[in-house]
Order: structure tokens, then C-alpha cells, then sequence
């Protein structure tokens, strides 16, 4: 595993009824990559989105492990590393060795995912799996128990700067309600859309983490304000 991993954060180091917020990089100035996470780590961010995007399972093509292992220097905060991408197994070893905290897999992509979510576990992080909205809740139920997150897309995933869908609320809201029913502390994550209003929506619907990109970074030195009114 990466080195220093003892000297960083994970999701259980927080308590289950703290909001976390995960700005997503996509949407930093990649210019200015390195400025842009230790900026928000510093503004109270606990949690950094990282998309990972392969141009099949999802159009676009974002960053791959050195990019991830390039910025774990920066921040000792939990790398959430969101494979969209069509295989994700192999390349798990890669991504944890890189310096990912957390690792979530789309539930679309893989059949067998308590295979994928053990292999997580083995390598030293927590495990999550997402699905798209158009994916039934049935898919990711069986899974539930094994979760250490579950991430909830309100928007077709691939692009950043998306509009909010409001009809998956009830989703949310059905989600964190059957997570509660395993009596497991399984963590709701909602990407897509979020900033300052629809944070407070996803919010009464149970979600406590929050991935939020252009909401963040679109105000230069302001990102600890961002943080906190997406709280």
C-alpha cells in the first residue's frame, strides 16, 4: 500500500452523523492542480472526489493513478477515487497503491460485486458502489451490508456542471432508508448538481456526503464559505 497511510483519514474516522463534503477536482483549475487541493483540504473539506473516467463506460476520459499518487502528497484527507470506468478490478491494486482511502465501483459494470467490494476491503480501503439514475435500486440492494458508502448519481455521470435532477430524491430518500434497515453504517453519497439549495435537499433525504464541483471552485478563495453553505 502507499506509504503514510496510518498518518491519513478515512470515512470511519468520522463521526456517522457529520455531513462530509467531497469537492470534486474535475472542476479545480488544473492549472493550478496542486494550489487547488491543499486550498480546499485547508477550507475544511474532509473528503476529495476523484473521478476516474476510461471513455467507454462513461464518454469522457479524466486522469488515471499518477495523478492520484502525484496529489496524494497534498492532502491527507480521504481520497474518494470513483471508478467510472468498464473494469474496474483491474486496476484496484493500482489505485490503492496510488494513495485511494476509498474506491467505488459502478454497479452496472460487474456482476459479482461482493467479489470486487472483498478485493477493496483486502487492499485497505473502504468500498463503495454507485449507480446511474436510470439504474434500478433493486440492483445495489443485495449488496448493502458490505458497503461502506453508497453513491447515488442524480445526473448522467461523465460531465461535470450538470443540473440537478429532482426526481431522484425519492431515490435518496428509499436508499437511506434501506441502508438503515441493515443496521450497518453505511455511508450516502449524492454527486450531480449539488450546491448550496439542492444540499439542503439531498440532505433531508438522508445523504451525508456531499460531491460537489463547480459550487466549490467557481469562487476563488472563497471555498471555505462554499463548504460551509453546502453544510
Amino acid at each position: 500500500m502507499s506509504e503514510n497511510r496510518s498518518m491519513r483519514h478515512c470515512l470511519n474516522d468520522y463521526p456517522s452523523d457529520r455531513v462530509l463534503i467531497a469537492p470534486s477536482v474535475l472542476a479545480c483549475d488544473w492549472a493550478q492542480f496542486g494550489e487547488e487541493v491543499q486550498a480546499v483540504t485547508a477550507a475544511g473539506a474532509e473528503v476529495l472526489h476523484l473521478d476516474v473516467m476510461d471513455g467507454h463506460f462513461v464518454p469522457n476520459i479524466s486522469f488515471g493513478m499518477d495523478v492520484v499518487k502525484s496529489v496524494r502528497t497534498l492532502s491527507d484527507q480521504v481520497f474518494d477515487v470513483h471508478l467510472m470506468i468498464d473494469n474496474p478490478r483491474k486496476y484496484l491494486k493500482r489505485f490503492a497503491l496510488a494513495g485511494a482511502d476509498h474506491i467505488t465501483f459502478h454497479v452496472e459494470v460487474w456482476d459479482d460485486a461482493d467479489e470486487l467490494i472483498d478485493q477493496i476491503h483486502a487492499l485497505g480501503c473502504t468500498a463503495g458502489l454507485s449507480l446511474r439514475p436510470a439504474t434500478p435500486i433493486d440492483a445495489v440492494v443485495p449488496f448493502l451490508p458490505k458497503l461502506d458508502m453508497l453513491l447515488v448519481m442524480t445526473v448522467e455521470p461523465g460531465f461535470g456542471g450538470q443540473s440537478f435532477h429532482g426526481e431522484q430524491l425519492s431515490r435518496i430518500l428509499k436508499l437511506r432508508q434501506l441502508i438503515d434497515q441493515t443496521g450497518k453504517a453505511v455511508r450516502l453519497e449524492v454527486d450531480g448538481g449539488i450546491a448550496e439549495d439542492t444540499a439542503q435537499l439531498v440532505r433531508s433525504c438522508g445523504a451525508d456526503v456531499l460531491v460537489a464541483g463547480s459550487s466549490v471552485f467557481r469562487d476563488k478563495g472563497k471555498y471555505r464559505q462554499a463548504i460551509d453553505r453546502l453544510r
